[in-house]
């Protein structure tokens, strides 16, 4: 089985992907990971590279090929990205909620204990907030603009979870019990 993890920044997706992974012992991607990877490799944070995805679609199409592949290629895995289940159609596609103060807390606590690294100045929780909202409009418009979707629609997906008042572990139980419903 092939499990896709999208959601809002600060919703979780790593954290429960990892924990998911870690449960079913299988192995876990995350499209985040490459694309830093990848804009690290051109000099970039993240954010300059979303936003030159804004301009450029081959920083979103690189990832997402390779996102296309593994699902072609592999099964029993987890592959947290937001649009990994559009191009993973076969997969069990989750997503994971959180509303945006709740995110911006958790990304802010992240960043003070070095968790978290920004190209714009994290001074105060409203940076976040308003890092994050810039970060999602970017997204909206990219994933709008290359595969003409909404990305957070719950209609793509087969679970759809609100972390806000979640610890992870109970989001991956509550996986777990959907996953077991659909079998």
């Amino acid at each position: 089985m092939i499990i896709t993890i999208s959601g809002h920044a600060g919703s979780g997706k790593s954290t429960v992907a990892n924990l998911l992974a870690e449960k079913l012992g299988y192995k876990r991607y995350s499209v985040g990971d490459l694309r830093r990877e990848m804009a690290q490799k051109r000099g970039l944070t993240l954010e300059a590279y979303n936003k030159l995805g804004e301009k450029d679609r081959k920083t979103d199409t690189e990832a997402d090929a390779w996102a296309k592949r593994l699902g072609e290629t592999q099964d029993d895995f987890i592959i947290d990205g937001r649009v990994a289940w559009h191009f993973i159609p076969h997969s069990f596609k989750i997503f994971l909620d959180v509303q945006p103060k709740v995110a911006a807390e958790r990304a802010f606590k992240d960043h003070l204990a070095g968790k978290r690294t920004s190209e714009r100045a994290v001074l105060s929780l409203k940076d976040v907030l308003q890092g994050q909202q810039e970060r999602q409009a970017s997204d909206v418009k990219r994933y709008r603009k290359y595969y003409g979707i909404t990305y957070d629609d719950k209609k793509h997906f087969d679970f759809y979870y609100d972390t806000s008042k979640s610890t992870p572990a109970k989001a991956v139980q509550e996986i777990l019990k959907a996953i077991r419903k659909t079998r």
